[in-house]
C-alpha cells in the first residue's frame, strides 16, 4: 500500500508577549500560536482549522479519515503544508467523488476549534465493532499518572487540549492544539499512516476535554475501544458511547474517576482506590 508523500512543516508552538500583573509590572509571559490553515482537496478549498501546527500533515489526514471523505490512505498521494501561506495542498490518487454533495451538510458541534462533523456519521455508527478490550483500574492510573509528568504547552502556556495514545500505561504519542479535536484528528493520521502495525484494538485514547458526541465517535471510527477525559460526558456522548459499547471513563485525575458506559471494560480494583470521603469530612 503507497503512502502519501508528506511535508515536514513545522512552526513555533507559542509565542512571547508582555501582560500586566495585579500588581501593575510588566511580565514576559507565552501563549498559544493560533494560526488558520485552509485545506484544500485537489485545488478545492475544503475547510479551514485553526491550529497549533505541531503536525499539520498528519492533522489533515486525521481530518479527511475522521470525516470519511477518504476510506483508504492509499487514496492520498501527498500533503503539502506551507505555514507562509497558510495552507494544505492535498492530492488524491482518483479524487473524491461526490465530495460537493458530501461536504454540503453539516453539524455543528461544541468543540472549540473548529469542531464540525460532515453529516451522515451518525448514520453509519451501525457499521463500527469495536474490539473486545479491557483496562485495569492500575492500568488507567498509570495513564493518568504519565499525562501529569507530561511537559506540556499547557503547563508553560495553558489554553490548550492535549490528547494522548496509549498501549496500556505506555504513552505512544501526545497532540496539544487549541481544540480537542484537531488533537484527536493529528493522532488518528498518526495511526491510519502505521496501519495494519497499528490498530486501536489494544488502544487507550486520553483527553483533557469533554466527551462529546463527536469525540466518541472519532474514537470508535479509530478502532480504539476506552476513552478517557480529565473533563466530564454529554448526553449525547453517553448516549453513543453505551450503543457503540465503549468503555467512557471521565473526571479522571489523580486516582478518581467516573466510569460513565462500557463499565464491563473497566477491570476494578477496589483495593487500589482512595478512601471514600464521609459526609461531613
Amino acid at each position: 500500500m503507497p503512502l502519501p508523500q508528506l511535508t515536514e512543516a513545522r512552526a513555533p508552538l507559542t509565542r512571547a508577549i508582555e501582560a500586566i500583573t495585579p500588581q501593575g509590572t510588566r511580565e514576559a509571559v507565552q501563549i498559544p500560536a493560533e494560526r488558520p490553515l485552509t485545506i484544500y482537496v485537489d485545488k478545492r478549498e475544503l475547510v479551514t482549522l485553526m491550529t497549533l501546527g505541531a503536525r499539520p500533515e498528519w492533522l489533515v489526514l486525521g481530518y479527511l479519515r475522521n470525516q470519511r471523505l477518504v476510506r483508504a490512505v492509499d487514496e492520498v498521494e501527498s500533503i503539502t503544508v506551507d505555514w507562509e501561506v497558510g495552507a494544505a495542498a492535498v492530492r488524491t490518487r482518483g479524487g473524491i467523488d461526490h465530495i460537493e454533495a458530501r461536504t454540503a451538510s453539516r453539524v455543528v458541534t461544541t468543540g472549540c476549534g473548529q469542531g464540525t462533523v460532515f453529516g451522515g456519521l451518525m448514520d453509519e455508527l451501525e457499521a463500527v465493532q469495536l474490539p473486545p478490550a479491557t483496562i485495569t483500574q492500575a492500568q488507567l492510573y498509570g495513564v493518568l499518572n504519565a499525562i501529569r509528568l507530561q511537559e506540556s504547552t499547557y503547563k508553560s502556556a495553558g489554553s490548550v487540549h492535549g490528547c494522548a495514545l496509549f498501549r496500556g500505561e505506555e504513552m505512544l504519542l501526545f497532540v496539544e492544539d487549541v481544540g480537542r479535536h484537531n488533537a484527536i484528528d493529528t493522532i488518528a493520521g498518526w495511526m491510519w499512516l502505521r496501519e495494519p502495525q497499528e490498530t486501536g484494538a489494544d488502544k487507550v485514547f486520553y483527553t483533557t476535554g469533554r466527551l462529546t458526541s463527536e469525540m466518541i465517535i472519532k474514537s470508535a471510527q479509530m478502532g480504539v475501544p476506552i476513552v478517557v477525559s480529565r473533563s466530564g460526558i454529554t448526553q449525547m456522548g453517553h448516549e453513543v458511547a453505551q450503543r457503540l459499547g465503549l468503555c467512557a471513563v471521565g473526571r479522571a485525575v489523580n486516582r478518581q474517576f467516573l466510569c460513565y458506559a462500557g463499565h464491563d471494560r473497566l477491570l476494578l480494583q477496589p483495593e487500589l482506590a482512595p478512601p471514600r470521603l464521609r459526609s461531613g469530612d
